[in-house]
């Protein structure tokens, strides 16, 4: 925060600034249990001002990590806003605080849409093989490379603010069992690490392949097995 700030416009370091704050709103709601599709609305709003702060540079390094920001929504936000579909099925409320409450554990019940959001996680945390939106190899960083001072640290901070909202999603299908729920984020903690330390980065389309080939279908069939309560 210390270091001196090079500002490329006012409304670049604004944007990264909304970035930070909307992300603080969505993981508020999510944390007291408010609405999980206005929770994806203000996550998605966080991650589409990103998007456009690097299109306000003149960074083609910039430009390339908000095009590959936009496909990786394209990749991951379905599966959520089914997970949220599916939740809503098992608990007759978008309500997550339905999901605290519920005495059997969602994991029990929606065991796909739980996969589906683990294969998805690496897409969000731009971990290996995932890692395209801000691959340092290629694109040095992404949307984040113009910011500086303490906008950077804003940038920076979101990061783990999406640390934080991608494991209490995982922590939600512990349901009130608060020890399964904390077993599963040290699962998936354990998991996303060893997957981005033994794994190469695959091309933005083999991403998004996979997402839409694999993810998104066993989402999907979650919700038809929960709509049909056959789990």
């Amino acid at each position: 925060m210390d270091k001196r700030k090079m500002i490329v416009h006012s409304t670049h370091a604004f944007l990264g600034i909304v970035h930070f704050i909307s992300l603080w709103f969505a993981l508020a709601i999510l944390i007291t249990g408010g609405d999980f599709i206005l929770v994806i609305f203000l996550h998605l709003l966080s991650t589409a001002v990103i998007i456009l702060a690097g299109f306000s540079t003149h960074s083609i390094f910039s430009h390339l990590g908000a095009n590959r920001t936009a496909i990786s929504i394209l990749a991951y936000e379905p599966v959520l806003v089914i997970i949220a579909i599916s939740a809503f099925m098992l608990t007759g409320s978008f309500d997550i605080s339905a999901l605290y409450a519920s005495e059997v554990p969602p994991l029990y019940k929606m065991p796909l849409a739980f996969i589906a959001l683990l294969l998805i996680l690496p897409v969000k945390l731009k971990k290996s093989p995932f890692d395209v939106g801000e691959a340092h190899q290629e694109v040095v960083g992404g949307v984040e490379l113009e910011y500086s001072g303490i906008f950077y640290e804003a940038i920076y901070t979101a990061k783990w603010l999406d640390y934080v909202f991608c494991y209490l999603l995982v922590f939600l299908f512990g349901g009130s069992n608060i020890w399964l729920g904390l077993i599963l984020v040290v699962l998936t903690f354990i998991y996303i690490n060893a997957l981005d330390n033994s794994t190469a980065r695959v091309s933005y389309k083999q991403m998004l392949r996979f997402c839409l080939w694999v993810a998104l279908p066993l989402a999907f069939a979650n919700l038809l097995l929960t709509m049909f309560n056959i789990l």
